[in-house]
């Protein structure tokens, strides 16, 4: 019989990603919506893994948003956040479940640190203010993860940290996406209306690294069959970064799409660099497949397929 598999968020870009995946067959998945399963509830989740009894939960679910959403809503991207990685985490342990993978991102990361940077550098200085509500409540379900980890060695609670992420089943919604599909929407968008000027926040020079979200439901998978292997947080990312200026030209290499940027240097942009150390990931054996080109292109395929009334 195949173990048993708990994946939440099964409906994001991640969790999409990873029900896709070739090696998903590898386990017997359960993906419930928020309406099977409310992780704010912590009685819905006793009752769910008590039902369920699962080998393994993969922790993907998470109010995701940009920096415009974060700004907008900071109460409901700590406090809900924090809610449902706790009560899955605490109800996980209590329930005797023994292998958990929690999902978390790069926005952990103090601001105006020297990059690359590495997994010790949590909590070591102040936070980026415009993620910081999202930020916290990853950094907390991620130490309660290694402490649980540190006071029971029969458990193995790990935490992979992703770069940003772009791809299929992304957020393309102006008002909640983040850079990379905020980018193909603008230029797609553009070109529709045959209008060549695109506003870009702040010069254009603050520094990004994107990982295809197929690529980073790879590592998820092979993690979850391999977790005791792992570190007790380790990032997944590329490696290497570009300006925004760079992806506004890649994506209108992939539109078809000459654009006049103009600058809107009065809107946030956030950290100016958060490149990832890859150190831990390359021992471990992982890297990406899928190049920047190639991503973009499945990404704005994807868009076109299902998220725009016609063709351009």
């Amino acid at each position: 019989m195949k173990p048993k598999l708990i994946l939440t968020g099964g409906s994001g870009m991640v969790g999409q990603n990873i029900l896709e995946h070739g090696n998903a067959d590898n386990w017997q998945i359960i993906a419930p919506c928020s309406k099977e399963l409310n992780l704010l509830n912590p009685r819905q989740v006793e009752a769910f893994l008590d039902k369920n009894k699962p080998d393994l939960i993969i922790h993907a679910a998470g109010l995701v948003g940009g920096i415009e959403a974060n700004i907008g809503d900071p109460i409901a991207y700590l406090d809900k956040n924090l809610m449902m990685g706790r009560n899955l985490i605490i109800t996980a342990l209590h329930a005797g479940v023994t292998k958990f993978l929690n999902i978390a991102s790069t926005c952990m990361y103090p601001k105006d640190l020297e990059v690359p940077l590495k997994e010790d550098m949590i909590l070591s200085a102040p936070l980026e203010p415009t993620n910081e509500p999202y930020a916290l409540a990853k950094i907390l379900t991620t130490r309660l993860c290694q402490y649980i980890q540190k006071n029971n060695k029969a458990h193995y609670f790990k935490t992979l940290i992703a770069c940003n992420l772009y791809g299929r089943y992304d957020n393309f919604d102006p008002r909640s996406s983040h850079l990379l599909a905020a980018i193909v929407h603008k230029i797609h968008s553009a070109k529709l209306a045959n209008n060549r000027k695109v506003e870009i926040w702040g010069d254009g020079s603050a520094r990004r690294e994107f990982l295809y979200a197929g690529d980073f439901a790879d590592a998820i998978i092979r993690a979850g069959m391999d977790i005791e292997a792992i570190p007790d947080v380790m990032n997944i990312a590329v490696g290497y970064d570009h300006t925004v200026n760079d992806y506004y030209k890649f994506v209108a290499e992939v539109v078809g799409w000459e654009i006049d940027v103009v600058y809107n240097e009065n809107k946030p942009v956030g950290m100016k660099q958060k490149l990832s150390s890859i150190e831990l990931q390359t021992r471990w054996g992982w890297t990406p497949k899928t190049n920047l080109q190639q991503g973009i292109a499945k990404c704005y395929n994807y868009y076109l397929e299902n998220l725009t009334p016609q063709r351009a």
